[in-house]
This record gives C-alpha cells, sequence and structure tokens, in this order.
C-alpha cells in the first residue's frame, strides 16, 4: 500500500463532503418523492484485504478472539470456525464518515465480551469531526460511542505506533488512551463512557513528521503513542500500579507511573534518538522490550533499535538484532510468545527492498534469528515458504530480481502478534493485507513456517470508479493504491489488478457502451504513461500515450462506439483521441480539471462540467459549448452520467451545503436540467435493469431523500424511491460511485472508502428476472447439524453452527431452518445470510460456501439475545429434511 492512499479522502473532501449540513429544501410547493424501504442483502465484491492493517489484538483470557483495525476501514473480528474476519463498523454513517479511521483497538483481558475502539481519521481540517471512543458489550456486534473534544488520525503518520487506548487488566473499568496534536493522556474509570485529560502527565509529545506542512497532515504532533500496564503490579479489582506510555518525543519516549497514574516519571536511563513505536511488557521475565525507529511510519523509517527493560532494576540492554550501521529502516512489529515469554519477535517495518523482515529470539533478544538472509548475494535462503492462491494479486504480477522476490513478505509490517494462547500461529499486518502462519514453531527447528494470507472478509480498498457493461464482467473497478479489478465471479478474488501498466491509484474508467470489449482506464503513476486501453472487456491491457504535462489520472470517456477517447488528466487541459491514444489533441472551449463523460448512444457527443457549468461537444470531443443550463452546483463535486440506449439524456448529482445540491435530470444533452424535488442532496448516480414492467432503467444513488441518508433506488424516473440499505449499513462515505447491474434487477454497486466495494441484491422478486438463481435451495442426501454455544454472558450469547453434507451427493447450495426454544433472537450472523421470524430462523449459504461435497462441513456463527432460559434448538431442517443433531 502506497501514501497515495491517504489523498481518496483528502478528494472526497475537496469534492464538497461536509458533515451534517443542513438539507436543501425542496421549491415551494414542490411534491416530496415517496420514500419506502426494502430489504437487501450486501456482500463484498471480493478482494480481500487492498489496504494497510496497522493493528492486530490477540484477547488475554479467550482463545481465538482477536480484532484488526486498519487506517481507513473499520474495525474487524476474527470468526475462528471459518478463518474469516467480521466487519465491526459498517453502521458508521455519512456525517461521521471518519470514524472509519480506527486509530486503535482494546480488547478487555477481564471481561472479553468488550472491546474498544478510539476513531477517527484526520487531526487536521480534511476530517470536520472529532475523534471518539467507540464501547461495545457484545464484541462489537453493536456500539456506543462517546465524543472526544479532539481529533484522531486513524490515517495519519504514525498510526502504526501502538496501542495508543488500553484497559487495565486489573480493573477493567479504567482505559487510558494516547491522543495526538498535543492533547496529552486521557483516563476513563468508567469503563469508557467519560473521559478527563490526565492533567499531570508531563509530555504531550513533540515530533512532526514535517514541521513545514501547511496542511497539517505531516506535521501534526504524533503525541502520545502506547500504553502498556505491567498486569503484575496490581490484583483484580484493583487499579494496576505500573503504567508505561510511550510518548513521540525523541529525547523522552518513555514515561512510568507506580501509583496508578497519580504521578509520572520520566524514564531514567533510557535511549535517545529515536521514537519508541511500541512497548510490549513480559510480566513474567520482568522485561519491557521498546521497538525504536528514527521516524514515526509507516512509510518511513532509515534507523532502529530493540532495547530491552529490565522492571526490577532498570537496567537497559540494547538487544537490536543488527548493528545501527547496518539498519537502513526502523523497527516497529513487536510481538511475546505468552506461552514462552522468553520468545520475542519484531519487524523492520520500513524495509521495502528488497523485503521486509522479522527477527526472531528464544532468549529474551540475548540472540537472533532472521526469516531470511543472504547466502551469496543476492541470493536468499529463507526460513518460510509462501502461499498466496487464495489472494494471488498480491504478487503484484511483478518478475523481480534478486534478492527481490514475489511475493514479498510485506511492507509497513507495524502490527506483529503471536497468539497469546498458540506459539505456533502468528498474524502480522502489511499495506496490502494480513498475512499468518500456523507453524511458526518451526522456525525453531530449522525448518519452514509457512506464510499464507489470513485476510477473508476483510475489505480494504477506496473505491474511486466502478463499471457494469451489459456483457462481458459484471463488474470493473477503479481502486485507490492496488490499481482496480475486473470481476467476472464477485464471490471469487480477482487473479491480478489491472496490469501493463500498473496504476499506484486508477482514478476513473469508462468502456464502450455498444462494444463493451473496448475499456479506457487513467490513473496515478510514479513514472509511465497514466492511460490504458483494453479491447478484450478488461482482461488485458496496453498502455497508451500521455500527453504533454500529464501529472495525474483525471477523468476519462469513451465514445459510445469505442471509435474515440476524450480525457481530463490532471496538469493539462482536454484531450481527444481517436483509436487508441496514440496523439492527443487538445479540446476546445472547456476549462482544464473538468469532468468528462460519454453520451452512451451518439459516438461523438461528449460533455463535461466544470465550476457550475456543463459542456457539450458534438464533434468527438474537438470543441465543446458551454450550456446556458442555470442553477446547478456551483462547485466541483460533481459527478453525472449519460443513460444508455437514450441520446441526450443526462443525469446529473452533487454540490454542497453552502449551494445548491441535489439530482438534476436532462433530456436535450445537458441544455436545460430539471432538479428534481425532494432529493435534498445526492453525491452519485447510477443506471440499473428496469423492473418488470418498467419503460426507463432504475436509477440509484448516495443521497439525502425525506431527511434520510442513504442508497437509494427508483424504478419511476425519481417520483419515487426505495431506501435500500439500512442504518447497520452504511460505510460511512459513499459518494465516490455508484451504478447497477444492466443484467440483475436490483442489484446495486457501491463504492466505500475503505470497505471496498459492496454489492447489494434486492429480496424483491418481482421487480424483474434474473436476480441471482431462483428460490431456496434444496440440497438432497442426509446432513447433521452440530450446535455449539461458545459463550454466554447476561442477555446475550454466541454460537456456532456446524452443517455437515452425510450424503453422498454434493450440495450446490443449502438453506437450515430451526427454531429458538426460548425467545432468542439473533444480532449478528457470519458466513451466512439469514431471516428470523418470531422463534424460526431460516440460514442460507452465502456465494463461496454454498458447495459442500459429500462427507464435508461448512460452518457459520452468531451473536444474540435471549431471556429466561438459552435453550438449544432441538430440530433442524435442510430444505424439507430433517438433519440428525449431535
Amino acid at each position: 500500500m502506497r501514501r497515495t492512499r491517504i489523498l481518496t479522502a483528502v478528494l472526497a473532501l475537496a469534492a464538497g463532503l461536509i458533515a451534517g449540513s443542513p438539507p436543501v429544501l425542496a421549491a415551494d410547493g414542490a411534491p416530496r418523492p415517496t420514500l419506502a424501504a426494502e430489504s437487501y442483502t450486501w456482500k463484498n465484491a471480493r478482494i480481500d484485504g487492498g489496504g494497510f492493517v496497522p493493528g492486530i489484538v490477540f484477547n488475554r483470557k479467550e482463545k481465538n478472539l482477536a480484532y484488526a483495525r486498519t487506517d481507513i476501514g473499520g474495525a474487524y473480528r476474527w470468526q475462528q470456525a471459518s478463518r474469516t474476519w467480521t466487519p465491526l463498523l459498517d453502521s458508521v454513517g455519512w456525517a461521521d464518515w471518519g470514524h472509519t479511521g480506527v486509530v486503535s483497538l482494546a480488547s478487555d483481558s477481564v471481561d472479553p465480551n468488550k472491546v474498544y475502539a478510539a476513531v477517527g481519521t484526520y487531526t487536521n481540517s480534511w476530517d470536520p469531526g472529532n475523534g471518539a471512543v467507540l464501547r461495545s458489550a457484545d464484541r462489537g456486534a453493536s456500539w456506543q460511542k462517546t465524543d472526544l473534544p479532539f481529533k484522531l488520525g486513524g490515517n495519519m503518520p504514525g498510526r502504526g505506533m501502538g496501542e495508543r487506548l488500553a484497559v487495565d487488566p486489573n480493573r477493567n473499568s479504567v482505559l487510558y488512551l494516547g491522543a495526538p496534536s498535543g492533547k496529552g493522556l486521557w483516563r476513563s474509570t468508567d469503563s469508557g463512557v467519560t473521559w478527563s485529560q490526565v492533567a499531570n502527565f508531563p509530555n504531550v509529545g513533540n515530533y512532526q513528521q514535517d514541521p513545514t506542512d501547511t496542511s497539517g497532515y505531516a506535521s501534526d504532533n504524533q503525541g502520545i503513542v502506547w500504553v502498556t500496564f505491567d498486569e503484575s503490579t496490581g490484583t483484580s479489582g484493583t487499579a494496576t500500579k505500573t503504567v508505561y506510555v510511550g510518548v513521540a518525543d525523541k529525547d523522552n519516549a518513555v514515561y512510568r507511573s507506580t501509583d496508578a497514574g497519580a504521578t509520572w516519571t520520566r524514564l531514567a536511563g533510557q535511549p535517545t534518538g529515536y521514537l519508541a513505536h511500541k512497548g510490549v511488557l513480559d510480566s513474567v521475565n520482568g522485561y519491557l522490550y521498546l521497538a525504536y525507529s528514527d521516524k514515526g511510519g509507516p512509510y518511513d523509517g532509515g534507523k532502529g533499535r530493540l532495547w530491552r527493560y529490565a522492571t526490577a532494576t532498570g537496567a537497559w540492554t540494547d538487544i537490536s538484532p543488527v548493528a545501527e550501521a547496518d539498519t537502513y529502516y526502523g523497527f516497529s512489529g513487536l510481538t511475546v510468545d505468552r506461552q514462552k515469554p522468553g520468545t520475542v519477535m519484531a519487524t523492520a517495518y520500513s524495509s521495502w527492498w528488497p523485503d521486509t523482515q522479522i527477527f526472531r529470539s528464544t532468549d529474551s533478544g540475548g540472540t537472533w534469528t532472521k526469516a531470511w538472509d543472504y547466502t551469496s548475494y543476492p541470493n536468499r535462503a529463507n526460513r518460510f515458504t509462501m502461499d498466496v492462491s487464495s489472494s494471488p494479486w498480491l504478487t503484484w504480477g511483478a518478475n523481480p530480481s534478486p534478492p527481490e522476490q514475489t511475493p514479498k513478505l510485506g511492507w509497513m509490517t507495524e502490527a506483529l502478534e503471536i497468539d497469546p494462547f498458540d506459539s505456533a500461529r502468528m498474524m502480522y499486518g502489511t499495506g496490502a493485507t494480513i498475512y499468518g502462519t500456523e507453524n511458526l514453531t518451526a522456525w525453531d527447528a530449522g525448518g519452514q513456517f509457512a506464510v499464507r494470507p489470513m485476510v477473508q472478509g476483510l475489505e480494504e480498498t477506496a473505491v474511486n470508479d466502478l463499471a457494469s457493461p451489459p456483457t462481458g464482467a459484471p463488474l470493473l473497478s477503479a481502486l485507490g493504491d492496488i490499481g482496480g479489478f475486473r470481476h467476472t465471479d464477485l464471490t471469487k478474488v480477482p487473479s491480478m489488478m489491472y496490469t501493463s501498466p500498473n496504476f499506484t491509484t486508477t482514478t476513473s474508467l469508462d468502456y464502450a457502451e455498444s462494444d463493451p470489449n473496448t475499456v479506457v482506464r487513467v490513473g496515478d503513476l510514479d513514472s509511465g504513461p497514466h492511460v490504458a486501453f483494453s479491447t478484450d472487456n478488461g482482461a488485458n491491457w496496453f498502455a497508451g500515450t500521455d500527453p504533454s504535462g500529464v501529472s495525474g489520472g483525471g477523468t476519462v470517456a469513451a465514445a459510445a462506439d469505442g471509435s474515440r477517447f476524450v480525457w481530463s488528466p490532471a496538469g493539462t487541459g482536454v484531450q481527444y483521441t481517436t483509436g487508441f491514444g496514440s496523439a492527443w489533441q487538445a479540446s476546445s472551449g472547456i476549462p482544464s480539471g473538468a469532468v468528462v463523460e460519454s453520451d452512451r448512444v451518439d459516438p461523438k457527443t461528449f460533455y463535461g462540467f466544470k465550476s457550475g457549468k456543463f459542456y457539450v461537444s458534438s464533434d468527438g470531443g474537438a470543441t465543446f459549448t458551454g450550456s446556458a443550463a442555470t442553477g446547478l452546483p456551483a462547485g466541483d463535486s460533481v459527478r453525472f452520467k449519460a443513460l444508455p440506449g437514450t441520446k441526450g439524456d443526462v443525469w446529473l448529482a452533487g454540490g454542497a451545503s453552502d449551494g445548491a445540491y441535489g439530482l438534476w435530470h436532462s433530456t436535450d444533452s445537458g441544455a436545460t436540467f430539471t432538479r428534481l424535488a425532494g432529493v435534498e442532496q445526492a453525491d452519485t448516480i447510477g443506471f440499473g435493469k428496469a423492473a418488470t414492467g418498467a419503460s426507463y432503467q432504475t436509477l440509484y444513488t448516495s443521497a439525502k431523500i425525506a431527511g434520510v441518508r442513504g442508497i437509494f433506488r427508483s424504478t419511476d424516473k425519481g417520483v419515487s424511491w426505495t431506501r435500500v440499505n439500512d442504518d447497520a449499513h452504511q460505510w460511512g462515505w459513499t459518494g465516490a460511485a455508484i451504478t447497477g447491474d444492466p443484467r440483475v434487477y436490483g442489484r446495486v454497486y457501491v463504492s466505500t472508502n475503505g470497505r471496498g466495494v459492496v454489492y447489494g441484491d434486492t429480496s424483491d422478486t418481482g421487480g424483474g428476472s434474473g436476480g441471482g438463481g431462483g428460490g431456496d435451495p434444496t440440497p438432497s442426501g442426509a446432513c447433521a447439524v452440530t450446535y455449539t454455544i461458545t459463550n454466554q454472558w447476561s442477555g446475550g450469547f454466541q454460537a456456532d453452527v456446524k452443517l455437515t453434507n452425510t450424503g453422498t451427493s454434493a450440495w450446490s447450495g443449502w438453506s437450515l431452518g430451526w427454531s429458538f426454544p426460548g425467545g432468542q433472537t439473533v444480532s449478528q450472523l457470519w458466513n451466512a445470510d439469514y431471516t428470523q421470524s418470531g422463534a424460526a430462523v431460516t440460514a442460507k449459504n452465502v456465494g463461496w460456501n454454498g458447495n459442500v461435497a459429500a462427507g464435508s462441513s461448512v460452518a457459520f456463527g452468531f451473536t444474540g439475545t435471549w431471556t429466561g432460559t438459552n435453550g438449544k434448538p432441538t430440530a433442524f431442517r435442510l430444505g424439507d429434511r430433517s438433519c440428525t443433531v449431535g
């Protein structure tokens, strides 16, 4: 993951994203739209990963309970039965979009049902909202929020340090939070409900990545960066006496309290000249381990050290695995094996070339071994094997020369954790995924430990553009950092992102409406062309030629028949070409930076928009003429599209709260526009298959209608609207792109800024054919079910269900039903779709787990509530067949 990732939300804000803005009222007397709601099933188009995972947290009391945090894509909980991650912050709404950035996580080791998240994306003006601490008593299935009087920076420099949020392991009502921006150390004594600054903490930090940065991004004081308790200095129910705190200050990096936070002192004798990214305590042996870097990360870092502090004697020992002169990286990832506390591991987080490095010691840092080493340069010997077949794009299509290899162990490896209950399992985060191993101890025996992605369910891409052609692949995406994908099957990870060239970020893409095999994309690249073409629906690509002055992707449009293209790149004015971009010419009559689109019928008609004015070309993009249309949004936060099949039919969405903001429609190629009454705000517009009996394609938008923010669908040209998402499925900011599927009625693809491509399917089977498969699956053959309550607390519980095909034929889908005996209600269910009516529950397969071979099993789990008794169901039915209950 590259540093261009920070730009996604910045561009969103530049496009007029203002949280909590008042609605734009409809004109006097104009009818408000009818607003309905509908049940939708929401999934991700599988990519698996795609972004930076700066933190992984294992609960120290309960086996297999683990969480991961992302910089802009929310938080996740590990599901052991399926080896997948469940998203926990999809309920974050539009107004609080910044709360999808998670700067720290804390899992309560006294009460494992409790988990906390410190959220907020930027500390500068890019995020208008303050940070918050979210608290959950049901493992993240639901949350309560306490707003903070300052901002937090889940996507700021230094975000891989931590954890900044910590729960006292002896008195779990006490929490600490390290704040950035000079806001100091904060404490809660009521389980995160209220917070106050620790007034006597002596140092708010002073390290800035770049003090000269006028945007406030790199110049922010990175502040208090981690809190660690010495659990051996407390007893159950009383506050832990000894607390260590890491500060972003190269001369004063570590502080300690020995009286439960009443007083604080700088730890005597500590090394200087570095930042302490992590502080991990081994209370059994009495060692505090510290990983130091000369920079705050996650991209930078040229020198580093590892130190060990003896808590009983105050002795400091440099335990670095290599000499300081031999480091070209900083240390950050740091973990102790809780089963064998003398075993400690660390990462060279900023070693991009030739690879990251992982170090391991089994004698408390006395001696070390490396995950790989040189035999005779440039040849390497690896202590690991890598299998990325589940996420094949992690090779990046590269063919490097030694000592580089593909796939790499990673980069930005600031999260590294050994499972506290299993010495053989380790997970670590990178800029693109979570890797893990389940035979780590083979390292010590001289063998190789097996590394593979452990990231399924965690989707962390920022989406810039989407297209669903009428033929070929159902989905083409333009993504930040990893370019984008051609999905031929939404339930499977594509084999590779777009290559030849491989843009760091794809900013825009389009296909020829009457020839969907012709596709164009534009994007950002450090060196090389910024435009590429495909003649096979995006399966293979070739680079175009940039006109002079291009510095970034901008937007691009393909003629309806693929004969020509119009491109509005960054760095220069709008350009047009015939053929595949070997010779571009400057368009006239349209300003630089305009958003461009094509008419979907007339191959010579193109459209543009800039600063409140709409532009039209009828000669293939050579010349544009400004429309006389008035009343359009004055800014540049606008997205518009032309309707397939009808010349001159254009829909325009956008605006800002301080001016015109809504949805407009033109039927005369933009000569005039009519604003849709009652659509208070709209940020995207897309089209999909028409409903049965409808004469017009289905509209989709991310909008505010009838006072409600959400994803909306209209089958009658915007006269009435149906909200198709719900409060549990909001995904923060969804304003970049939206499109329906021209082949599947009701299916909509939604862009998110960090949760990947989300798609929804309707439960309304009357809208049209082709919705994805008919009625409930009815597999034949025998079945067996095991229902296990894995955890129970006052009013709540967690259960796992294992369904086994005990017959002789494979299933191609399944639907399992049961009735609860004691009034239980499902709160959240993973690895299956479900409905509940009264006591009756039906769980159905999701796309990736529908095929179950004879003798094989499939598993799903859920959390729920109960009153009275929490008895187990006694009967399960697979379609019309009763299953054996184990």
